[in-house]
C-alpha cells in the first residue's frame, strides 16, 4: 500500500496547485508529523474490523492512516475547496468516503448506515471541541471511542477532577472516561498554532456511566449550576431553574451535597442524585 504519510514538502504545493489558502476561522492547521499521527492511530486501537468518523479531514494527512489501518473511513469536511484535494489525496484508499458538510448538522444515523459502533478520530478545530463533543456523545450511536486532537488546556479541563471540574468536563464525563494520551508541540502543525495541542481519548461504554430519568433536566442542572461557577452552586441552581433556595437547600441536603458548596467541587455521581432530588420539585 501506498505510504501514508503526507509530508510538508508534499501538501504545501498540492494546496497551491488546487489555488487553496488555508483559513485561521476555520482552525486549519494540518499535522506534518510522522511520529504523532501514528501516536493518534495508535491511541485509537483501529482493528481492520473498525469503521471510523473522521470530522475536519483537511488535506487527508490523518485520513490516511486511518485508512491504512481500519476497515472504513468516513471523513466529513465542511470546506468545500478541500473536496478536489482529498479526492486525489485518498485516491488509492477505497475504503474512505468523503461528506462535506457541517458535522454539527450530520444525522450519525444516516451518515453511519447499518453500524452499530465506530471510533471517532479526529483533529477537531479548537474553537467547536465542546460543541463537537457533546454532538457526538448525545447521537445514536454513540462511538465507542474518541481520540481527538485539541487544545492542550481544553483536554486537561475535560480531564478534570472534583475541586477543579466544569461543565464540559461534567458532561464528557457522564458519558465517558477520558484521558490524556499526551502533548503535542506546535511544530508538529502546518502552520503551527500558537499553543500546544492533546491527544485525548474518551471510552463510551454501550450505556452512560451514570443513569438518570431525564437527561435534557440533568444537562439543565449541569449548566444551571455552573452559571454561577465563582459563587455557591445554589445561587447559580436559584437563578438557572427559578427554583425558591430553601428547596433546593433541602434537595442538596437529601443528596448529601453541602449548601456551601462551589459547582467545580461536585462529582458527576453527586450531580445526578442532584439532578434527581430536584425533578421531584
Amino acid at each position: 500500500m501506498t505510504d501514508p504519510f503526507l509530508s510538508l514538502a508534499t501538501l504545501k504545493p498540492l494546496l497551491d496547485r488546487h489555488n487553496v489558502h488555508l483559513k485561521k476561522s476555520l482552525g486549519q492547521n494540518f499535522m506534518v508529523d510522522r511520529g504523532q499521527l501514528e501516536r493518534i492511530v495508535a491511541a485509537a486501537t483501529l482493528t481492520n474490523d473498525d469503521v471510523v468518523l473522521e470530522v475536519g479531514p483537511g488535506a487527508g494527512s490523518l485520513t490516511r492512516h486511518l485508512a491504512a489501518a481500519a476497515n472504513d473511513v468516513v471523513a466529513v469536511e465542511l470546506d468545500d475547496r478541500l473536496l478536489p484535494v482529498l479526492d486525489e489525496m485518498l485516491a488509492d484508499y477505497a475504503n474512505t468516503t468523503v461528506v462535506h458538510g457541517d458535522i454539527l448538522n450530520q444525522d450519525i444515523a444516516q451518515l453511519l448506515p447499518a453500524c452499530d459502533t465506530y471510533k471517532c478520530v479526529a483533529n477537531i478545530p479548537y474553537y467547536v471541541t465542546a460543541p463537537i463533543i457533546r454532538h457526538l456523545l448525545e447521537s445514536n450511536p454513540r462511538p465507542s471511542v474518541l481520540v481527538l486532537t485539541m487544545q492542550y488546556e481544553v483536554g486537561q479541563r475535560i480531564v478534570a477532577k472534583p475541586g477543579n471540574m466544569s461543565l464540559l468536563a461534567a458532561a464528557v464525563q457522564f458519558y465517558g472516561e477520558p484521558t490524556l494520551v499526551g502533548k503535542i508541540a506546535p511544530g508538529a502543525f502546518w502552520p503551527p498554532p500558537k499553543v500546544s495541542s492533546a491527544i485525548l481519548r474518551i471510552d463510551v461504554p454501550a450505556e452512560p456511566l451514570h443513569q438518570v430519568t431525564n437527561v435534557d433536566w440533568f444537562f439543565k442542572v449541569l449548566k444551571a449550576g455552573f452559571g454561577k461557577k465563582r459563587k455557591q452552586l445554589i445561587n447559580g441552581l436559584n437563578q438557572g431553574l427559578a427554583l425558591p433556595k430553601p428547596q433546593i437547600a433541602a434537595c442538596m441536603a437529601a443528596a448529601n451535597i453541602d449548601v456551601k458548596r462551589r459547582p467545580e467541587t461536585l462529582a458527576v455521581a453527586e450531580w445526578v442524585v442532584l439532578s434527581e432530588q430536584l425533578a421531584q420539585l
